[in-house]
């Protein structure tokens, strides 16, 4: 149906509905901006309004364009952080004002990044999300030391997983994961571990052995990184003897055995030097 403008209708008062923006969710990655896609740094430098994660390194925002608006939301396990239903209108409310809103997060968007219940909500909304994918840390971290996550005569498979459940929702079953990582030769990267290493560790030694190498990576892929190797029994203790925390992934399987063996046969050259 037109609308006719009369005399009682001035044309002053009629204002054209605002066109709704889009929303993108990128991921940046586990912090060096070379390993930015292409696409995810177009998306970047287009935004009019930013959301970052706490985990998004500084050179990546300062890709923006010089007017964006950039909003600090950083969620951080043990950290105050942005309640995430506020994150969540904040991107329908820049959308409807007509912004290129780009949710910038940390690895992936689908990894361990919420993206999946922040695409959920939009839809809800009415509103169409686009997704760029980033490399996460746990590909980046191992990535970094020299070894793959899978390994033909090593690892036929690799379980991405987490290690802080949603309060309120069972954690995982290690003990399950563990018996089928072990018959099924995969490798086990674990995020957002660290708090809860020694529990881990503990469930993990019901169906793998002892001896099985352990990595930690905190910061991969940034100037700051630093990792610790190990095996399954002495998980807790690399952790808290080379006192590393958050941001880490913990990387458990066999794949790891030759940078084990490098690790071994320099520690007595070590302790000689000392």
């Amino acid at each position: 149906m037109s609308l006719t403008l009369t005399s009682s209708t001035p044309a002053t008062h009629v204002r054209a509905p605002m066109a709704l923006g889009r929303c993108t969710l990128v991921g940046a990655g586990p912090g060096d901006p070379e390993l930015l896609t292409l696409k995810a740094l177009r998306a970047i430098q287009s935004a009019t309004v930013l959301l970052v994660d706490d985990l998004v390194s500084d050179d990546i925002v300062a890709m923006a364009a010089p007017g964006a608006r950039v909003i600090h939301v950083g969620k951080r396990g043990g950290c105050k952080s942005t309640p995430q239903s506020f994150i969540e209108r904040l991107m329908i409310m820049a959308v409807r004002e007509g912004e290129q809103v780009v949710r910038l997060k940390g690895g992936d968007p689908f990894i361990f990044g919420r993206g999946g219940e922040e695409v959920e909500h939009l839809a809800q909304a009415g509103i169409h999300v686009e997704v760029v994918n980033g490399i996460t840390a746990g590909l980046a971290g191992l990535t970094s030391l020299g070894v793959p996550l899978t390994h033909r005569a090593h690892a036929q498979g690799v379980v991405f997983i987490t290690g802080h459940a949603k309060p309120g929702s069972p954690g995982p079953d290690w003990r399950t994961l563990a018996a089928t990582a072990h018959s099924a030769r995969l490798t086990l990267v674990i995020y957002m571990g660290v708090s809860s290493a020694g529990s881990i560790q503990d469930e993990l030694l019901s169906g793998l052995p002892p001896a099985t190498p352990v990595v930690v990576v905190q910061n991969a892929s940034l100037p700051l990184q630093r990792h610790a190797v190990g095996t399954l029994a002495t998980l807790q203790r690399t952790i808290a003897d080379n006192s590393l925390g958050s941001p880490s992934i913990i990387v458990v399987g066999d794949v790891l055995q030759g940078l084990a063996a490098a690790a071994s046969s320099a520690q007595p050259a070590l302790e000689k030097a000392a």
